[in-house]
């Protein structure tokens, strides 16, 4: 099966896009591995898939599988590049296009510099519906939000880890580090996100906050592992810091892949909106067999 492609990158995170407006490719999830893999196929954090509109409500269907194949509900750094892809390719005129996810519908501005702004909706940090476990748990009030004590199996530290719970339509954990370089990502980050009291695994966060408006971080993606960016995460992160009183209410977010502007009002029913960019790397046709 000859399949064609766009490599495209918001802040690092890279991602292979596919046009399935015309009719579905109905890849499997062995199909989305290999494109995924660095070795043997083209290689990315996420593939995306652009579907037609399902209702007359929104432009089009967006949906997103991870590096292992799974299917994911939201990815905000895909979702910029979404919105410079079918600008692109000429599936739209409109520089605001509204897109249905798996976790709802989301709003994308393209803006004259370039970058696209994305409506990422309210953040959720009622822990069943992010979902995390809280049975026997206390947690530790700070600000207008709380950290919970996460202990982690086959750790030989005795002291928890913190961690703050949001959904920002997938499943975020954040924990405060006083070094993003330093913080043991590589350690922490699978732990965490099979955590058991994530049922549905986790994206670890490890922030460090540098002053009220700027941020530095690094996330390890559920089904990924660690990414130059993500920008749920950086969402999340800055969510997080807002309850926590560590932060303002716009901030700069550096990962090591770029820099994202975050902004949210700090209610409940406030929308959080990212900016940041998206940028085209290279386009091709790649021969994946029918049944990997």
């Amino acid at each position: 099966m000859l399949i064609r492609f766009t490599k495209m990158q918001g802040a690092g995170n890279d991602f292979i896009v596919l046009d399935e407006t015309q009719g579905r490719l109905n890849l499997s999830p062995a199909h989305y591995r290999l494109l995924a893999d660095r070795h043997f196929g083209v290689g990315a954090d996420q593939i995306l898939s652009v579907r037609p509109a399902p209702t007359p409500e929104v432009d089009f269907e967006y949906v997103i599988h991870n590096a292992d194949g799974g299917e994911v509900q939201q990815c905000g750094n895909g979702a910029r590049c979404f919105a410079r892809y079918v600008r692109e390719r000429g599936l739209t005129h409109k520089d605001r296009i509204r897109v249905q996810t798996r976790a709802g519908v989301i709003t994308l501005q393209l803006t004259p510099d370039g970058e696209v702004t994305v409506n990422m909706g309210c953040p959720v940090f009622e822990p069943a519906r992010v979902p995390f476990d809280t049975h026997d748990l206390q947690p530790v009030p700070q600000g207008s939000g709380q950290k919970w004590p996460l202990t982690l199996d086959g750790q030989a530290q005795a002291a928890p880890v913190f961690v703050s719970v949001v959904s920002m339509g997938n499943p975020h954990a954040v924990l405060l580090v006083e070094d993003v370089d330093a913080a043991p990502v590589a350690q922490l980050g699978p732990w965490i996100e099979r955590h058991p009291r994530f049922p549905e695994r986790v994206n670890v966060g490890f922030l460090q906050v540098v002053a009220r408006d700027h941020v530095r971080l690094r996330v390890y993606e559920r089904g990924v592992g660690e990414t130059l960016a993500c920008g749920t995460g950086a969402c999340a992160a800055v969510a997080v810091g807002v309850r926590l009183g560590l932060l303002d209410h716009a901030v700069q977010v550096d990962t090591r892949g770029g820099r994202l502007r975050i902004a949210w009002g700090g209610r409940d029913t406030d929308p959080v909106f990212m900016t940041g960019p998206a940028t085209t790397v290279f386009e091709g046709r790649i021969q994946i067999p029918d049944t990997p």
